[in-house]
């Protein structure tokens, strides 16, 4: 009897697995960005953004950022800012016992009381603040009829870690008990966040049910951190990603932990996180072209495995950022149509 042995096509095996499965084919080739993305990193680029990771704190705090980039698209366009662009803003401060946090508040039209949404703004826990994350407040405060309270915190490396976690849960807490005082229903409150805010956004409602304090109905979680693995499938395929990519993430670890031990700490690494029953219901969107996607991946399954209901979605040609270029990169607008349906049937199911 004769043995016959073939030299198998991994590429093949998997495209023939892929297909079996209903998953896309395997490529060695790496995921594009759809021409609309790609026209703002070409837009992020002309207005000479460099890799964080090249720059110094305060160079990274006041370089063009991805949104900047996003409106002049649309302002080439002619792209109108309405109707979100007409909702009301009042900028507050929230009391807390390690000082006064900046917030704004976005009030939609109508006689209330309006459901609640407190919203935690990206940026690695480094960079960014209440303007540059404007279109995704505006947009869920107007999409969803929901007063939105876009919360700030204190920033590393000024504040190292867990800084603003202690941020975001008081002002979470503060949010509350106050929010009647600004004709909003804290019975019908969800968190939000993205990037570094969603993992704030996570830990709120984590939090929450430790605490046994008042329960968020929902929680948005855009392209979330959500562990400390640096070696999973995304961050090897979208390592040189742009905006955001690995050595990016090293930047801000370097500037936000006091040693990469202590991301280790639960509040980061989520994925290993054993308490996750009992959570309010979850939509999770992320980027293909994202260092984080493959965390985002596997949180929202863990909540999935622990009983907790998830609508999670990636969208491919999108990069980390997409969330709030609802105007210019189509997938966005997707993203924020399929959060604020989440959100409205949470604030539904919770009258």
């Amino acid at each position: 009897m004769t043995i016959h042995r073939t030299k198998l096509n991994l590429a093949v095996v998997a495209t023939a697995f892929a297909a079996l499965l209903g998953a896309p084919a395997f490529s060695a080739d790496p995921p594009k960005a759809t021409p609309e993305m790609q026209a703002v990193l070409n837009k992020l680029a002309a207005l000479e953004a460099k890799p964080l990771s090249t720059l110094t704190v305060p160079e990274a705090r006041t370089q063009a950022s991805p949104a900047d980039a996003a409106n002049a698209v649309a302002l080439e366009k002619k792209i109108s800012a309405k109707p979100e662009a007409l909702v009301k803003t009042s900028d507050i401060g929230i009391p807390t016992s390690n000082g006064v946090l900046p917030a704004r508040v976005y009030m939609p039209e109508g006689e209330g009381p309006f459901p609640v949404i407190v919203y935690y703004h990206g940026g690695g826990w480094v960079i960014a603040d209440l303007n540059v994350y404007d279109a995704t407040p505006r947009a869920l405060a107007y999409h969803a009829n929901a007063l939105v309270v876009s919360v700030d915190y204190r920033h590393a490396p000024e504040f190292k870690f867990p800084a603003a976690h202690e941020d975001a849960w008081n002002a979470y807490t503060w949010v509350v008990e106050n929010i009647h005082t600004m004709n909003g229903n804290a019975k019908e409150i969800a968190v939000a966040g993205e990037s570094a805010g969603g993992n704030l956004a996570a830990n709120v409602a984590l939090m929450a049910k430790k605490m046994k304090a008042t329960m968020p109905v929902h929680q948005l979680l855009v392209y979330p951190v959500a562990g400390n693995d640096m070696e999973t499938p995304s961050y090897k395929e979208d390592a040189e990603a742009k905006p955001l990519g690995k050595k990016d993430m090293e930047w801000f670890v370097s500037h936000v932990f006091k040693s990469k031990d202590e991301t280790n700490d639960p509040r980061l690494n989520l994925v290993g996180r054993s308490d996750l029953a009992g959570l309010p219901p979850a939509t999770v969107v992320l980027a293909q072209i994202d260092p984080l996607r493959s965390e985002g991946e596997i949180y929202a399954q863990k909540l999935k495995d622990a009983g907790v209901k998830v609508n999670s979605r990636i969208f491919n040609g999108a990069t980390h950022e997409f969330f709030g270029m609802a105007k210019v990169v189509p997938q966005a607008k997707e993203a924020v149509d399929m959060a604020v349906a989440d959100l409205k049937a949470a604030f539904d199911a919770a009258k």
